[in-house]
């Protein structure tokens, strides 16, 4: 974590050197007005000069180009004519400079203090990210993986989509998924679902079992006194998978989230499940039983898994991402490559700036699976 430096910016050359922008502009400003007719009167053009300067520097830097104009102003005074000095036309001005010095500094202050409260909600919140959603592990048994958090904030790096990776005895289970709503209450029910999976992912064989189990999970939560249910309806949209690492079958239970979607040779295939199940804390609605959809994923595939930060991103004239359409001619097998093009390809459509949290992951298998 970098460390704050005055006024938010850092030092460098060009800062340095647009201090002489202001000095240059205080001694033009004087020679002129000393050298000018008696009723010209340049002097009050030298508060330009401490007006300019927080643009580029911080509150010491604003004070000492003010007091440098001060001192400009009183030098006009005694060279064209002493008396000048205490005329009420000098000291008006005089005491304009002083006063636009002292706010601009007061300003500086205040902004500077922001900049170190905004640079510790950065420190804080990624410390969190770090502890609730940290980053894949490069290998899982045969697979490679790279994975990605976009906040639309860039105060707040985390929120409430999700994705974790658990390692069994047969193979890697994955979930990625996106609670509703936003803020504190969605990274407590994020926390409390990744939870739940790495501790159940290792306990359920059925993978409609381990579905069942984070489901009970969140409703459970939601029920208790004072959770995030009582208020509104929460939920949480997933995708389950559990890739085998002696089988080339990938099984999925799709509760609502957008589908994975499959690159082979440049050609991009969705995974629609065939029959999904609602979203995780509504299985209490109804008699859910969940569906196993399986699909392939050889060597050489990647698997992309994503939240509707992705595919509901708009570009300037409103127009969705078009996921499978973009990624498809790509024909790279590196996950991290992939995702780097992906992420570039993305905030090129948006513009640079993204409406809504969204979260990436992409898989690729190193090793033929064999019975």
């Amino acid at each position: 974590m970098s460390q704050p430096v005055e006024g938010g910016r850092r030092p460098g050359r060009e800062g340095r050197a647009l201090v002489v922008v202001p000095v240059v502009w205080i001694v033009a400003v004087t020679v002129v007005d000393v050298l000018a007719p008696p009723h010209i009167h340049l002097g009050p053009l030298l508060v330009a000069a401490p007006a300019l300067t927080p643009s580029f520097g911080g509150p010491r830097t604003v004070g000492a180009v003010a007091a440098l104009a001060v001192i400009a102003q009183t030098v006009i005074a005694v060279v064209r004519d002493p008396a000048e000095l205490f005329s009420a036309n000098h000291e008006a001005q005089i005491i304009a400079l002083v006063l636009v010095g002292v706010s601009l500094v007061v300003f500086c202050v205040l902004r500077e203090r922001r900049a170190k409260e905004l640079e510790q909600v950065r420190y804080v919140s990624e410390a969190a990210q770090r502890v609730v959603l940290p980053p894949l592990p490069r290998r899982l048994g045969p697979l490679r993986t790279a994975s990605l958090y976009l906040a639309a904030e860039a105060e707040a790096q985390i929120g409430g989509d999700l994705y974790a990776a658990v390692r069994t005895a047969s193979g890697t289970r994955l979930i990625i998924g996106d609670v509703r709503g936003k803020g504190m209450p969605a990274v407590h029910e994020a926390a409390l679902l990744l939870g739940a999976f790495r501790v159940t992912a290792h306990r359920r064989d059925d993978l409609r079992d381990l579905v069942a189990e984070l489901d009970r999970s969140v409703r459970w939560d939601l029920a208790q006194p004072g959770g995030t249910g009582e208020d509104e309806e929460t939920f949480i949209t997933a995708t389950v998978l559990d890739i085998p690492d002696r089988d080339g079958q990938v099984r999925m239970v799709s509760c609502g989230h957008p589908p994975p979607i499959v690159v082979r040779d440049g050609r991009a295939t969705t995974i629609t499940a065939r029959h999904a199940s609602p979203p995780l804390g509504l299985g209490g609605l109804a008699d859910t039983r969940h569906h196993l959809d399986a699909f392939p994923f050889a060597p050489g595939d990647l698997l992309l898994l994503y939240t509707d930060g992705v595919t509901e991103a708009r570009d300037a004239a409103g127009t969705f991402y078009p996921l499978a359409e973009r990624v498809t001619g790509w024909t790279g097998t590196d996950p991290d490559a992939f995702l780097r093009r992906f992420c570039t390809d993305l905030l090129r459509h948006v513009g640079g700036h993204l409406d809504d949290d969204a979260a990436m992951i992409v898989v690729g298998r190193t090793a033929a699976p064999h019975a």
